[in-house]
């Protein structure tokens, strides 16, 4: 089977689908890996890495397009595809319903990594946990590069600095990375998320849960993601968040529920009660942003405290995203094309839950379930 390697077309995409560290894995289950003239270039790894590994070079993207029976892809796209092929990369199905209708009209089989089920056999394969890792990574990079203060407590000559008190709302996969990250650069750093079993998991890391007096029972769906909540839920959490916020130097919010909008955590008044030269990170602005502030792909100052809402974080750390996503894709494929083919007949959780279109036709049942619902 010939896998192809696209490069990425969208505006300041720098990851790549696969990178050479994860090509002796397929190559020696029988994959030919056909690569596109800098594909990886942006990301750190030149073709002589990817041809070192085994990969062919192709003479253009033309040539991927019409020779690779499977193309992966870190923004998926149907430029260029035929009838016939399969596509493996990130979709937005569930915000972006049509989109994949209008994917499906190419008659090519599109499997989204958002869709991963989260169970046992598929987490080598979970690309947002992989994705998440690196964005709360970059989140507390970002905010120690515009705080006007070091994060760690220092005892110098001239005194004693303080450390930085950071406030982490949110704690799936990018929330913990971001309270670990703080931690090693020395702040002093507290979470909260409305699922009262992470609580755990944020002081394994280091640091102090906050609880607030909120009726959290069903605040959990069965994928363990966040569940939406009522209007009156979230008045009455930022209620009693706004004191944790004023005391904070850095805040990082990560709320965010699949195919929703982000839910608003914090306003414009519990801005104007922190402190100036306080950091706000909003994880969640590609889904709206959970602070009523944050501007979609700019850090901008308002009432003193900086709002960064900057987009696609993974690709501003290209090498290591790359890294991770490549290998996610490779253990993927080994998953759904035993034997040198693709085999979507199975009756497999990873394989129902990632399909999204074949033969023409939306088959993923949740995203039909939105089509229907416009």
């Amino acid at each position: 089977m010939v896998v192809g390697v696209l490069k990425e077309t969208q505006a300041g995409e720098r990851r790549v689908a696969l990178t050479p560290s994860a090509l002796p894995s397929l190559t020696s289950k029988g994959f030919e890996i056909l690569i596109e003239p800098g594909a990886g270039d942006a990301a750190g790894f030149p073709d002589s890495q990817f041809t070192a590994k085994g990969a062919r070079l192709a003479a253009s993207r033309a040539e991927v397009l019409e020779t690779a029976a499977v193309l992966v892809q870190v923004r998926a796209s149907s430029d260029g595809v035929r009838a016939g092929q399969a596509v493996i990369g990130f979709f937005d199905p569930l915000s972006e319903p049509a989109s994949v209708e209008a994917f499906a009209a190419t008659g090519t089989a599109g499997f989204s990594m958002e869709l991963m089920p989260r169970i046992t056999r598929a987490q080598s394969m979970d690309a947002l946990s992989s994705m998440a890792t690196i964005a709360g990574y970059k989140a507390v990079i970002l905010a120690a590069e515009h705080l006007p203060r070091v994060f760690p407590m220092l005892m110098t000559a001239a005194g004693t600095l303080s450390p930085a008190k950071v406030f982490v709302v949110g704690v799936g996969v990018a929330g913990l990375q971001a309270i670990a990250t703080a931690r090693r650069l020395g702040g002093v750093v507290s979470a909260y998320d409305v699922r009262p079993a992470v609580r755990e998991q944020v002081e394994s890391v280091g640091a102090k849960f906050v609880e607030l007096p909120l009726e959290t029972e069903a605040a959990e769906d069965k994928g363990g993601y966040a569940k939406a909540q009522d209007e009156r839920f979230y008045q009455r959490q930022r209620e009693l968040m706004a004191r944790v916020l004023a005391e904070s130097d850095v805040v990082i919010t990560t709320a965010a529920v699949p195919g929703r909008k982000a839910p608003i955590l914090i306003t414009e008044e519990m801005v104007k009660g922190m402190a100036p030269g306080s950091v706000i990170v909003d994880l969640a602005i590609e889904r709206g942003g959970n602070c009523e502030l944050t501007e979609a792909g700019q850090v901008a100052e308002k009432h003193g405290v900086t709002l960064i809402g900057l987009l696609n974080l993974p690709s501003s750390a290209p090498y290591h995203a790359s890294q991770m996503y490549g290998r996610n894709i490779a253990n993927f494929l080994l998953h759904i094309a035993k034997g040198g083919a693709l085999n979507l007949e199975q009756d497999d959780e990873i394989l129902r839950e990632t399909l999204l279109t074949r033969d023409g036709q939306v088959v993923h049942a949740r995203v039909k379930e939105l089509l229907g619902a416009r």
